[in-house]
């Protein structure tokens, strides 16, 4: 007779990963989805620090003798697509990763019953039936930890109080009452450490939201939307639930962001998206007919929440259009700066574009030398785009036959008349200024053509918002973006202070 040895230790590695928050996080998460699949309308934490225990009791329908043995199998579930949101125990299985033991009692009719189990090697998690000692009254199921380390976040109730405020936000919300009526008939109580967690609606500037999906007369999702100057983080984002566990939160999943997403959250309940959850019940499915169920409600959301961008005057088009009438000014000094600071760096001046009867030249050679020997600042490519392509020898003086000398000049290389009176076409600058969010980068701007993208994610960014130094950091950006282009790298310092002392003056005059 064979045998098949399974790697026990490897199989639960991989389903731990497979989760995005901690074990510790999952661990609580699962245990609580659980017992919420039981119909439980109470569930109890406890923490004995002292005991290195986690003690989580709910009066659900409980288990029979022959559910909970089938319970320690790894491989075995008895979860219903669409019926519920826990998956399989696996709170408990995660549990022998981190723990010496684990402690089960259940109640279904008149007689408790009880079990340990305990992973003992990398093939073995020996389970064994043992006495009850009257965690569950007349009904439900039992779990006691019993963590490796005294100091793991299962034994501290302020982490439980987190992770239960933070993945079932909706069940503490009397908001969502009214939706989630159909899966729990009553509103289900938290209690940590004796101590019964409150239900409240968040306070702010909230504005209700309703998800209709086509051809349906009545909301399918519905939820809030919330504002403030600055929220904490772990209520940015909009999060979308079902039967009352968050399951995405953010604004990647979602597709759209608002102008500040560190100001606008929010939280979407859809019980029909239990169906299209993944297997694990951490994300939901994106192929097949779930998959179009998702993408349909996922649409539908972005309109809703779209729309309230609008009306409180937070989309992103809105954004840009401010801070494009924000850097008019700066973009004004700064075309000055450019021109000024083009005969000390003559590559900025590739950021100017010159105009016939405007140009500024620099002279090359002997000062009496012919005007056919004058170049624009910063050479032929600071000339127009629209100028003809010219080469080394096409700014040469003529020394071949007459009809080629007679030939006129091009424009951008005709020395201008010293008659001529009045005031010059003004130069045109060509440095555009515009924002973007990138978070995970520590520059504060960067160059790309002739555009210089402001990182509006960086804290100095937000700083310099609130305190009304925008310009300054625009200006400040813009020199140190400019400055690779402009200086090798040990110039950047001298680059960089000239074009704040040049910025600084042409601002001054302006005023």
């Amino acid at each position: 007779m064979g045998e098949t040895r399974v790697d026990l230790l490897h199989l639960l590695e991989d389903l731990r990963d497979a989760y995005p928050g901690s074990i510790e996080e999952t661990i609580v998460t699962e245990i609580v989805a659980n017992a919420l699949d039981s119909g439980a309308t109470r569930i109890v934490v406890r923490t004995d620090p002292a005991a290195s225990t986690l003690t989580v009791v709910d009066d659900g329908i409980g288990m029979q003798k022959a559910q909970l043995a089938r319970y320690h199998d790894v491989a075995a579930s008895t979860k219903t697509r669409g019926k519920g949101i826990g998956f399989a125990g696996v709170g408990i299985k995660l549990g022998l990763l981190i723990c010496d033991e684990v402690f089960t009692e259940t109640r279904q009719t008149s007689r408790s019953v009880a079990t340990t189990w305990r992973l003992s090697s990398k093939r073995r998690a020996p389970w064994k039936w043992t006495e009850p000692v009257g965690l569950v009254a007349a009904h439900g199921t039992a779990v006691r930890l019993k963590v490796q380390h005294g100091l793991s976040p299962l034994v501290d109730s302020d982490f439980i109080r987190r992770v239960l405020a933070g993945q079932f936000l909706p069940l503490f919300d009397p908001t969502f009452d009214s939706i989630l009526s159909t899966q729990y008939a009553h509103a289900v109580r938290f209690e940590v450490n004796d101590d019964e967690l409150t239900r409240t609606v968040i306070p702010g500037d909230t504005a209700a939201i309703a998800v209709r999906l086509p051809r349906k007369r009545k909301p399918s999702a519905s939820g809030y939307m919330i504002r403030a100057p600055s929220l904490p983080e772990h209520q940015q984002g909009m999060a979308v639930s079902t039967f009352g566990k968050v399951i995405k939160r953010g604004w990647d999943w979602l597709g759209i962001t608002p102008a500040d997403p560190t100001t606008i959250g929010g939280v979407i309940e859809a019980p029909a998206l239990s169906e299209c959850l993944t297997l694990n019940k951490a994300d939901f499915i994106r192929s097949g007919s779930h998959g179009a169920t998702y993408l349909a409600y996922r649409k539908a959301i972005q309109e809703a929440v779209s729309n309230q961008f609008a009306e409180w005057g937070a989309s992103r088009d809105q954004r840009e259009r401010d801070q494009r009438r924000a850097a008019r000014p700066v973009e004004r000094d700064l075309e000055k700066v450019l021109i000024d600071l083009a005969d000390e760096f003559p590559l900025l001046a590739t950021l100017v574009e010159r105009r016939t009867g405007g140009q500024r030249r620099l002279p090359i050679g002997i000062a009496n030398e012919d005007a056919t020997h004058r170049l624009p600042v910063g050479g032929p490519e600071a000339a127009p785009d629209d100028a003809p392509d010219r080469t080394r020898a096409d700014t040469e003086p003529p020394t071949s036959t007459p009809e080629q000398i007679r030939e006129p000049e091009p424009p951008a290389i005709t020395a201008p008349r010293p008659a001529t009176k009045g005031p010059t076409r003004p130069t045109k600058y060509r440095l555009n200024i515009r924002f973007q969010e990138r978070p995970s980068d520590p520059e504060l701007a960067r160059l790309i053509e002739s555009t210089v993208w402001i990182n509006e994610s960086h804290p100095a960014y937000r700083r310099s918002i609130t305190t009304r130094a925008a310009p300054y950091h625009i200006a400040l950006s813009t020199a140190m973006a400019l400055s690779r282009l402009a200086v090798e790298p040990a110039q950047e310092h001298d680059f960089i202070t000239a074009f704040l002392a040049c910025w600084g003056t042409e601002k001054k005059l302006r005023r």
